[in-house]
């Protein structure tokens, strides 16, 4: 409030001294009492912020590690491989599902399950991380019970009630159904019958319990598997891009090649991707293999005849590739392959520069993500070395779009 020097009477000074006093009074009194008040406000709003709250100070940026991925990627666990790599030692942080090999079905429909499978610590590591464990059923040499429990409606009630059951008794998340192979028409609609059967009761539970597949990379055994009317039963279907050439074929060849070269009749992972789709698999349901291992062939080049192929986990190429293999790198078929100093043993695999090279193509096509075959196979310097590839790929790297996970 202003005063003018005209409104004041020259017989009331210490009128007007005391009135200044007390107006002084008043306006510090006033003051501290909404300082007092502003105080007690932010001291409130501190304990009990509201949705509109921004806190002033600089959030930190999230580790890499930290970082949610932005595609599916599970990786396949051997259980029997539990005494040399235990779960301390898997990069849970890469890993959305992690799927625990192997268990199977009898001839009579039920559950077979071996004493090392039972691994209640790799459960929990994994869900304290957020990574949902599924139990995979099946692989190769484990499928001889699936024809006879999937032909009897008796036995895949069996088998179904004994699988969720075991589920909900240990804590996982979901099923893999890994029938390594559905051969014939008959055995098509069993198969049809079991995947049916199987996610009306994975979903009847709550939280709803997940289904995934491991299917073959092309048509020959593809053609006995019903994708197009059993896809809505999967959460995902994961198709193996990898062994495209081994003992079964007559000639060397890369193992999981991104692209296909020279004619060559054994496929690549382009090839089964445009199959997929071809097959009406869902892009969001979708999932490509990338292959911690590789294979070798007798012969001195690639497209060449060859008798025998031996399997080799990503951990051992790297001591050969250290004790003197020739590196090369196949620009058309997008892998690596080495040559032993004799000229005598091509082996094809993956590295790192393949791995970023196929989780790009899984980025640009839109699919779902990727499977793993397996996550023990890559250990080397202290870590697990395309594990960690993926993990830079998906989070955020190479990234363009987001797929949202089950």
């Amino acid at each position: 409030m202003k005063m003018s020097k005209k409104n004041l009477k020259d017989d009331q000074p210490s009128k007007i001294v005391r009135k200044i006093k007390t107006g002084i009074s008043i306006f510090f009194f006033i003051g501290a009492v909404m300082f007092l008040a502003a105080l007690s406000c932010t001291q409130e709003s501190s304990q009990q912020r509201g949705q509109d709250f921004v806190p002033k100070e600089k959030k930190e940026k999230p580790s890499p590690s930290q970082t949610k991925l932005s595609r599916v990627v599970m990786g396949y666990y051997p259980a029997w491989k539990r005494s040399e790599f235990s779960h301390h030692l898997i990069d849970f942080s890469n890993l959305t599902h992690l799927a625990e090999a192997f268990t199977k079905p009898d001839s009579e429909g039920n559950l077979v399950v071996d004493d090392y499978y039972l691994y209640p610590e790799l459960i929990a590591e994994a869900h304290r991380h957020s990574v949902k464990v599924i139990m995979s059923i099946g692989g190769w040499g484990n499928c001889e019970g699936f024809p006879p429990t999937a032909a009897s409606p008796e036995k895949r009630l069996r088998f179904i009630t004994q699988v969720v059951d075991f589920c909900l008794q240990y804590g996982y998340d979901g099923v893999d159904l890994d029938w390594e192979f559905v051969s014939n028409d008959q055995e098509r609609e069993n198969f049809s019958a079991l995947v049916r059967e199987l996610s009306v009761a994975l979903k009847a539970e709550n939280p709803p319990l997940l289904l995934t597949m491991a299917t073959p990379s092309g048509p020959y055994w593809g053609r006995w598997i019903s994708y197009e009317t059993l896809h809505p039963y999967f959460d995902y279907i994961g198709f193996m891009t990898y062994d495209y050439h081994g003992p079964w074929s007559d000639h060397s060849g890369h193992n999981s090649p991104l692209f296909t070269c020279q004619n060559d009749p054994c496929g690549s992972v382009d090839d089964t991707f445009s199959y997929a789709l071809i097959r009406e698999i869902p892009l969001e349901k979708l999932l490509l293999g990338i292959p911690f291992f590789g294979r070798s062939f007798n012969t001195d080049g690639l497209y060449r005849s060859s008798n025998r192929s031996d399997y080799f986990n990503y951990s051992d190429i790297q001591k050969l590739l250290a004790s003197g293999w020739e590196y090369n790198w196949d620009s058309c078929s997008q892998v690596p392959f080495l040559l032993d100093p004799s000229k005598t043993t091509l082996l094809s695999f993956d590295d790192v520069r393949s791995v970023f090279q196929k989780c790009r193509y899984v980025l640009d096509k839109g699919a779902a993500g990727i499977i793993i075959w397996e996550i023990t196979g890559d250990w080397h310097n202290g870590k697990s070395e395309l594990l960690e590839a993926v993990g830079k790929s998906f989070k955020g790297g190479l990234a363009k779009e987001k797929i949202s996970e089950k």
